[in-house]
C-alpha cells in the first residue's frame, strides 16, 4: 500500500531507468507520486543501448499499483526537454517535481581527455539538467501568473566529484560543480514562483560507479528517501542547499564563503600579494581531499 507523502504530485526524474533514477522513481510511486520515468537507453558510455529500461520502471510501478508513464526523449536537446514537461502534463495533467539525474561517464586522465568526451559528458550532465529545469521552470512561472501558485521542487544531481574533484573525471567534476552554481541561481530566480530547487551527491553503488568505487556497498535505494522529501511538500522552507547522502548517512554540505581576509587598503606588489597570501593559507581551513589523490 502506498504512503501518501506524494499524493497526489505528479513528479518527473529524468535518467530514471537504471540505478539512482530507478530507486528514485520508485521511491516517488510507493509515496503515491504518479510518475514520469525519462530514460534515453544508453550504455554506461551513453552510446545508444539495445532495451528499453525506462518501460520496465513504468511496468514494476504499474504492478505494484501505482501509476506511470514513459518518456525516451533526450533530454539535453530543447525538443526532448519540452516533450518531457508535455508527457507530464498530456498524462496527468500537471507537474510538481522535477528530479534531475540522467548522465554517463567518460573518464580520462586530463592529456588523454578527447574533446568529444568532455563535450559529451557536460552535455548530459550540465546541459541536461539546464533545459529540463528551464521548461519545468516556466510552466510553473504561468502557474503562478495565473494565480494558481504551485508548491513545486526540483532536485538535482551532484556528486563528490564536483565538490571535491575527482582524478581522471575532470570532465565530470566540472559538470557537477556547474549543476552546484546552477542550483543555487534558479533557487534565487525561481522562488517567486513557488518553487524551491536543492541538489544532492549520492554516494551508491550503481553500474556508474561501480568501477571508480568498487568498494561502496551503499544502495541507490539508500539516497532515494531524501530526494522524495525534498520533492515532496513537507520540504517547505528547504532551499538552495546542498546535500550529500550515503546508506544512512546524510550531510549539509556547505560551500564557498569568504574565510581569512586582509585589506592593506592599497595595490599591492607582486612580492607582498604573495606574502599575504602565504599568511591567509596559514590561517584557512585545508581544503577536502581530492578523489583519487592519494
Amino acid at each position: 500500500m502506498a504512503a501518501d507523502m506524494c499524493a497526489g504530485r505528479v513528479v518527473v526524474v529524468t535518467g530514471a531507468g537504471r540505478g539512482l533514477g530507478r530507486a528514485h522513481a520508485l521511491a516517488f510511486a510507493a509515496e503515491g507520486a504518479k510518475v514520469v520515468v525519462n530514460d534515453l537507453g544508453v550504455g554506461l558510455d551513453g552510446t545508444p543501448g539495445s532495451d528499453s529500461p525506462a518501460r520496465n520502471v513504468v511496468e514494476e510501478i504499474r504492478a505494484a499499483g501505482g501509476e506511470a508513464v514513459a518518456h525516451g526523449g533526450d533530454i539535453a536537446t530543447a525538443k526532448g526537454a519540452a516533450s518531457l514537461v508535455e508527457a507530464a502534463l498530456d498524462t496527468f495533467g500537471r507537474l510538481d517535481t522535477l528530479v534531475n539525474n540522467a548522465g554517463f561517464l567518460r573518464d580520462r586522465m586530463l592529456v588523454n581527455l578527447d574533446e568529444d568526451d568532455w563535450d559529451a559528458v557536460l552535455r548530459v550532465h550540465l546541459k541536461g539538467h539546464f533545459l529540463p529545469l528551464r521548461e519545468a521552470a516556466a510552466y510553473w512561472r504561468t502557474e503562478s501568473k495565473a494565480g494558481r501558485r504551485p508548491v513545486a521542487r526540483i532536485v538535482n544531481t551532484t556528486s563528490g566529484a564536483g565538490l571535491l574533484g575527482s582524478v581522471g573525471q575532470g570532465n565530470y567534476a566540472a559538470a557537477k560543480a556547474g549543476i552546484v552554481g546552477l542550483t543555487l541561481v534558479a533557487a534565487a530566480e525561481l522562488a517567486r514562483y513557488g518553487v524551491q530547487v536543492n541538489a544532492v551527491a549520492p554516494a551508491a553503488r550503481t553500474r556508474m560507479t561501480e568501477r571508480a568505487f568498487a568498494d561502496l556497498a551503499a544502495a541507490p535505494e539508500d539516497v532515494a528517501p531524501l530526494v522524495v522529501w525534498l520533492g515532496s511538500a513537507a520540504s517547505d522552507g528547504v532551499t538552495g542547499r546542498v546535500f550529500e547522502a550515503e546508506a544512512g548517512r546524510i550531510t549539509v554540505m556547505e560551500g564557498w564563503r569568504p574565510g581569512p581576509t586582509a585589506d592593506k587598503g592599497d595595490r599591492r606588489t607582486p612580492a607582498e600579494a604573495g606574502d599575504t597570501a602565504r599568511d591567509l593559507l596559514a590561517r584557512a581551513q585545508a581544503p577536502g581531499a581530492v578523489y583519487g589523490a592519494g
